[in-house]
Protein backbone atom coordinates (compact mmCIF):
# COMPACT_ATOMS: atom_id res chain seq x y z
CA UNK A 1 0.00 0.00 0.00
CA UNK A 2 1.23 3.36 -1.38
CA UNK A 3 1.62 6.11 1.87
CA UNK A 4 2.61 9.41 1.84
CA UNK A 5 4.05 11.41 4.79
CA UNK A 6 3.94 15.22 5.79
CA UNK A 7 7.35 15.67 6.44
CA UNK A 8 7.64 19.14 7.68
CA UNK A 9 5.40 17.73 10.78
CA UNK A 10 7.84 16.49 12.97
CA UNK A 11 5.48 13.03 13.77
CA UNK A 12 5.01 12.18 10.51
CA UNK A 13 8.82 12.92 9.55
CA UNK A 14 9.35 9.81 12.37
CA UNK A 15 7.38 7.81 10.58
CA UNK A 16 7.58 8.27 7.15
CA UNK A 17 11.80 7.90 7.99
CA UNK A 18 10.88 4.45 9.34
CA UNK A 19 8.47 3.08 6.48
CA UNK A 20 10.92 4.32 4.48
CA UNK A 21 13.76 2.57 6.08
CA UNK A 22 11.77 -0.36 6.07
CA UNK A 23 10.41 -0.20 2.47
CA UNK A 24 14.23 0.04 1.30
CA UNK A 25 14.99 -3.22 3.42
CA UNK A 26 12.10 -4.88 1.38
CA UNK A 27 13.93 -3.95 -1.77
CA UNK A 28 10.60 -1.43 -2.64
CA UNK A 29 11.41 2.34 -3.91
CA UNK A 30 10.38 5.61 -2.47
CA UNK A 31 10.34 9.30 -3.18
CA UNK A 32 12.58 11.35 -0.87
CA UNK A 33 13.28 15.07 -1.37
CA UNK A 34 16.84 16.00 -2.25
CA UNK A 35 18.41 19.82 -2.70
CA UNK A 36 17.54 19.62 -6.74
CA UNK A 37 14.50 17.70 -7.42
CA UNK A 38 12.69 14.95 -5.85
CA UNK A 39 13.98 11.53 -6.40
CA UNK A 40 13.07 8.38 -6.49
CA UNK A 41 15.19 5.91 -4.60
CA UNK A 42 16.02 1.92 -3.80
CA UNK A 43 18.77 0.01 -2.29
CA UNK A 44 21.96 0.27 -4.19
CA UNK A 45 23.00 -2.62 -2.89
CA UNK A 46 20.00 -5.34 -4.67
CA UNK A 47 19.77 -5.74 -8.23
CA UNK A 48 15.93 -6.57 -7.76
CA UNK A 49 15.10 -3.36 -6.35
CA UNK A 50 17.21 -0.91 -9.04
CA UNK A 51 15.17 -3.24 -11.59
CA UNK A 52 12.22 -1.90 -9.99
CA UNK A 53 13.17 1.63 -9.77
CA UNK A 54 14.84 1.39 -13.58
CA UNK A 55 11.08 0.04 -14.76
CA UNK A 56 8.94 2.70 -12.27
CA UNK A 57 10.79 5.23 -14.54
CA UNK A 58 10.50 3.48 -18.12
CA UNK A 59 14.13 3.78 -18.28
CA UNK A 60 16.66 1.01 -19.47
CA UNK A 61 19.90 -0.43 -17.74
CA UNK A 62 21.73 1.94 -20.25
CA UNK A 63 20.95 4.92 -18.47
CA UNK A 64 22.21 3.76 -14.56
CA UNK A 65 21.18 5.39 -11.68
CA UNK A 66 23.67 7.68 -9.53
CA UNK A 67 24.20 7.04 -5.88
CA UNK A 68 23.60 9.09 -3.04
CA UNK A 69 25.77 8.92 -0.34
CA UNK A 70 25.25 10.48 3.49
CA UNK A 71 29.05 11.16 4.16
CA UNK A 72 32.04 12.59 2.06
CA UNK A 73 34.32 9.65 3.49
CA UNK A 74 32.10 7.52 2.20
CA UNK A 75 33.34 8.25 -1.13
CA UNK A 76 36.42 6.07 -0.81
CA UNK A 77 34.08 2.79 0.11
CA UNK A 78 32.23 3.06 -3.17
CA UNK A 79 35.14 4.34 -5.27
CA UNK A 80 39.00 3.31 -6.19
CA UNK A 81 41.69 5.83 -7.74
CA UNK A 82 39.69 8.53 -6.69
CA UNK A 83 42.01 11.51 -8.49
CA UNK A 84 43.03 14.62 -5.55
CA UNK A 85 40.88 17.22 -8.07
CA UNK A 86 37.58 14.96 -7.73
CA UNK A 87 38.33 14.87 -3.93
CA UNK A 88 38.89 18.65 -4.44
CA UNK A 89 35.50 19.10 -5.92
CA UNK A 90 33.98 17.01 -3.00
CA UNK A 91 35.13 18.84 -0.30
CA UNK A 92 33.84 21.76 -2.01
CA UNK A 93 30.43 20.80 -3.29
CA UNK A 94 29.32 18.17 -0.91
CA UNK A 95 26.92 18.56 -0.20
CA UNK A 96 25.23 20.07 -2.92
CA UNK A 97 24.64 19.80 -6.36
CA UNK A 98 27.44 17.85 -7.72
CA UNK A 99 27.47 14.40 -9.16
CA UNK A 100 30.95 12.86 -9.86
CA UNK A 101 31.46 9.96 -12.04
CA UNK A 102 34.28 7.56 -10.94
CA UNK A 103 35.70 4.33 -10.66
CA UNK A 104 33.39 1.93 -8.94
CA UNK A 105 35.14 -0.41 -6.07
CA UNK A 106 35.62 -3.61 -8.42
CA UNK A 107 34.94 -5.55 -5.17
CA UNK A 108 31.47 -4.35 -4.13
CA UNK A 109 28.12 -6.61 -5.30
CA UNK A 110 25.78 -4.37 -7.01
CA UNK A 111 24.41 -4.03 -10.26
CA UNK A 112 23.10 -0.79 -11.13
CA UNK A 113 22.95 -1.42 -14.82
CA UNK A 114 25.20 -0.81 -17.71
CA UNK A 115 27.83 1.42 -15.49
CA UNK A 116 31.49 0.34 -17.59
CA UNK A 117 33.04 -0.30 -14.24
CA UNK A 118 31.98 3.21 -12.96
CA UNK A 119 29.60 4.89 -10.44
CA UNK A 120 28.07 8.27 -9.85
CA UNK A 121 28.24 9.93 -6.41
CA UNK A 122 26.53 12.71 -4.62
CA UNK A 123 26.05 13.70 -0.95
CA UNK A 124 22.43 15.55 -1.35
CA UNK A 125 22.42 19.01 0.47
CA UNK A 126 18.88 18.34 1.82
CA UNK A 127 17.81 17.48 5.96
CA UNK A 128 15.57 14.55 5.47
CA UNK A 129 17.88 13.11 2.62
CA UNK A 130 20.37 12.80 4.96
CA UNK A 131 18.70 11.67 7.72
CA UNK A 132 17.67 8.95 5.61
CA UNK A 133 20.68 7.89 4.32
CA UNK A 134 22.23 8.01 7.54
CA UNK A 135 19.35 4.86 8.29
CA UNK A 136 19.67 2.97 5.37
CA UNK A 137 23.37 3.33 3.43
CA UNK A 138 23.64 4.56 -0.13
CA UNK A 139 20.70 4.56 -1.70
CA UNK A 140 20.63 4.27 -5.65
CA UNK A 141 18.64 7.60 -6.75
CA UNK A 142 17.29 8.83 -9.93
CA UNK A 143 14.76 12.16 -10.85
CA UNK A 144 11.62 10.88 -9.44
CA UNK A 145 9.67 10.99 -12.70
CA UNK A 146 8.72 9.15 -15.49
CA UNK A 147 11.66 9.38 -18.19
CA UNK A 148 10.77 12.18 -20.86
CA UNK A 149 8.39 13.80 -18.41
CA UNK A 150 9.32 16.94 -16.01
CA UNK A 151 11.37 16.45 -12.55
CA UNK A 152 8.73 16.29 -9.87
CA UNK A 153 9.26 19.19 -7.17
CA UNK A 154 7.19 17.92 -4.65
CA UNK A 155 5.92 14.42 -3.89
CA UNK A 156 2.66 14.52 -5.17
CA UNK A 157 4.31 15.65 -8.51
CA UNK A 158 6.33 12.74 -7.97
CA UNK A 159 3.07 10.11 -7.01
CA UNK A 160 0.56 11.38 -10.72
CA UNK A 161 3.98 10.09 -12.52
CA UNK A 162 5.07 6.97 -10.31
CA UNK A 163 1.74 6.22 -8.64
CA UNK A 164 1.76 2.63 -7.03
CA UNK A 165 5.37 1.56 -7.86
CA UNK A 166 6.46 3.52 -5.31
CA UNK A 167 6.23 2.51 -1.38
CA UNK A 168 6.43 5.31 0.66
CA UNK A 169 6.25 9.30 -0.30
CA UNK A 170 7.96 11.91 1.81
CA UNK A 171 6.67 15.25 1.24
CA UNK A 172 8.71 18.02 2.47
CA UNK A 173 7.68 20.99 0.36
CA UNK A 174 9.02 22.46 -3.03
CA UNK A 175 12.42 21.58 -3.96
CA UNK A 176 14.68 23.33 -4.66
CA UNK A 177 12.52 26.27 -4.24
CA UNK A 178 8.92 27.30 -4.68
CA UNK A 179 8.97 29.26 -7.57
CA UNK A 180 12.13 28.32 -8.78
CA UNK A 181 13.56 26.25 -12.23
CA UNK A 182 14.04 22.44 -11.26
CA UNK A 183 17.89 22.25 -11.86
CA UNK A 184 19.38 18.56 -11.72
CA UNK A 185 22.69 18.31 -10.55
CA UNK A 186 25.74 18.84 -12.17
CA UNK A 187 27.92 15.89 -13.40
CA UNK A 188 31.47 15.62 -14.02
CA UNK A 189 33.47 12.63 -15.62
CA UNK A 190 36.03 12.73 -12.95
CA UNK A 191 37.38 9.50 -15.04
CA UNK A 192 38.63 11.06 -17.97
CA UNK A 193 41.91 13.16 -18.30
CA UNK A 194 40.56 16.26 -17.73
CA UNK A 195 37.48 16.32 -16.06
CA UNK A 196 34.38 16.43 -18.50
CA UNK A 197 31.13 18.00 -17.41
CA UNK A 198 28.66 15.54 -18.78
CA UNK A 199 25.40 17.41 -17.77
CA UNK A 200 25.33 21.42 -16.43
CA UNK A 201 22.74 21.78 -13.56
CA UNK A 202 22.97 23.13 -10.43
CA UNK A 203 26.74 23.78 -10.21
CA UNK A 204 28.25 26.46 -13.10
CA UNK A 205 30.91 25.41 -14.74
CA UNK A 206 33.14 28.76 -13.35
CA UNK A 207 32.80 27.42 -10.14
CA UNK A 208 33.96 24.16 -11.08
CA UNK A 209 36.86 26.03 -12.79
CA UNK A 210 37.65 27.85 -9.49
CA UNK A 211 39.06 24.66 -8.11
CA UNK A 212 39.46 22.44 -10.97
CA UNK A 213 40.58 24.87 -13.82
CA UNK A 214 41.28 22.20 -16.45
CA UNK A 215 37.44 21.08 -16.69
CA UNK A 216 35.60 20.96 -19.87
CA UNK A 217 32.21 22.02 -20.68
CA UNK A 218 29.89 20.24 -22.70
CA UNK A 219 30.95 20.46 -26.36
CA UNK A 220 34.48 21.75 -25.30
CA UNK A 221 37.36 19.62 -26.30
CA UNK A 222 41.43 19.50 -25.70
CA UNK A 223 43.37 22.65 -27.44
CA UNK A 224 45.46 21.30 -30.14
CA UNK A 225 49.29 22.15 -29.07
CA UNK A 226 51.08 24.02 -32.17
CA UNK A 227 54.83 22.91 -32.03
CA UNK A 228 56.79 26.48 -32.37
CA UNK A 229 58.36 27.23 -35.00
CA UNK A 230 62.45 27.43 -35.27
CA UNK A 231 63.62 30.34 -36.51
CA UNK A 232 66.17 29.12 -39.83
CA UNK A 233 67.85 32.66 -40.24
CA UNK A 234 71.26 32.77 -38.82
CA UNK A 235 72.55 35.40 -36.53
CA UNK A 236 74.21 38.13 -37.55
CA UNK A 237 77.51 37.19 -35.52
CA UNK A 238 77.30 33.43 -36.63
CA UNK A 239 80.80 32.24 -38.43
CA UNK A 240 80.17 31.54 -41.61
CA UNK A 241 79.55 27.72 -42.84
CA UNK A 242 82.28 25.99 -45.09
CA UNK A 243 80.84 24.44 -47.67
CA UNK A 244 82.64 21.34 -49.13
CA UNK A 245 83.09 19.40 -52.65
CA UNK A 246 79.93 17.42 -51.55
CA UNK A 247 77.51 20.76 -51.22
CA UNK A 248 74.91 20.81 -48.87
CA UNK A 249 71.44 20.53 -50.09
CA UNK A 250 67.88 21.82 -49.19
CA UNK A 251 65.41 18.80 -49.95
CA UNK A 252 62.42 20.49 -51.63
CA UNK A 253 60.01 17.52 -51.39
CA UNK A 254 60.02 17.36 -47.82
CA UNK A 255 56.64 18.73 -46.11
CA UNK A 256 56.50 21.03 -43.11
CA UNK A 257 54.88 19.72 -40.22
CA UNK A 258 51.12 20.08 -39.44
CA UNK A 259 49.79 20.56 -36.34
CA UNK A 260 48.08 17.69 -34.81
CA UNK A 261 44.41 17.47 -34.90
CA UNK A 262 42.80 18.41 -31.92
CA UNK A 263 42.39 15.50 -29.17
CA UNK A 264 39.24 14.66 -27.58
CA UNK A 265 38.55 14.18 -24.24
CA UNK A 266 36.49 10.37 -23.39
CA UNK A 267 32.92 11.09 -24.48
CA UNK A 268 30.41 10.72 -21.68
Amino acid sequence: MTTTYNCTSDDQRTEGLQHAQRAISEKKCIVMPTDTVYGIAADAFSPLAVTMLLASKGRSRQMPPPVLIPRVNALDGLATDVPADARALAQAFWPGGLTLILHAQPSLDWDLGETKGTVALRMPDDQIALELLGLTGPLAVSSANRTGQEAAQTASEARLQLAESVEVYLEGGFRPVKGTAALPSTIVDATSTPFRVVRQGAIELERLREIVPSILGIGETIPAEVPPVEDATPAADDAPIEVTETAAFVDSTQESVKPGAPSEAKPE
